[in-house]
């Protein structure tokens, strides 16, 4: 196994094991709705989804589903390809994460309804009596990072939201989330270097081959 193939799976496995592990914690332990603050900007604020990332709703549930999976299995087969021909460490790495935080809401969508009760009764049980609160693929998302960093009020001469309360962070998002949001700015930040260290490698490669 190469070093990049290495990378990648180390990658991939500790953010799983992240995203998973405090989805686990707070749905086990805070009813629907907690809310926690670590810090005034950042709080442990427990809800769920039926949506993509950061709670937006578009399509139907199982669509979003089959979506996730047909999304994590061409992650897996493109990342396969760019491992073998041996692109930057940095691009490799970014689809690692992409692929991660796909793969981790992909386990709630699909399995969080059969093995957790429902949390809008209260703290939720693991393999409770009686099954779960949802089918196969029909699971909600665990969402619990909150970063309200801003809060004020608009001053009345503002048109529309005058006097209204304001937040800025306001979505409420899971460590997957972020994985993709981070690997997604790694490929638009580093992009030009990306390409320009893949075209050294594979003018390297053809030049030994010679």
């Amino acid at each position: 196994m190469s070093s990049l193939a290495k990378k990648s799976i180390i990658t991939v496995f500790l953010v799983l094991v992240a995203d998973q592990s405090l989805k686990f914690f707070v749905k086990l332990h805070f009813p629907l709705g907690y809310d926690h603050p670590i810090f005034p900007w950042f709080h442990i604020y427990f809800i769920e989804n039926n949506g993509m990332a950061f709670g937006m709703e578009l399509f139907g549930k199982l669509f979003l589903s089959l979506f996730r999976i047909a999304a994590a299995a061409f992650l897996i087969y493109y990342l396969n390809k760019i491992i073998k021909r041996h692109d930057p460490v940095g691009y490799v790495v970014a689809i690692s994460l992409i692929l991660a935080g796909a793969i981790g809401n992909l386990l709630d969508s699909a399995f969080y309804g059969l093995i957790f009760s429902d949390s809008a009764s209260g703290i939720a049980q693991l393999f409770p009596v009686g099954g779960g609160y949802a089918s196969l693929f029909y699971g909600k998302v665990v969402d619990m990072l909150y970063f309200p960093l801003i809060q004020g009020h608009f001053p009345s001469w503002i048109p529309f939201w005058g006097g209204e309360d304001f937040i800025f962070f306001r979505p409420i998002f899971n460590i997957a989330d972020s994985a993709v949001t981070v690997g997604v700015l790694i490929i638009l930040i580093f992009y030009r270097r990306f390409l320009s260290d893949n075209k050294t490698n594979t003018d390297q490669t053809a030049s030994l081959s010679k």
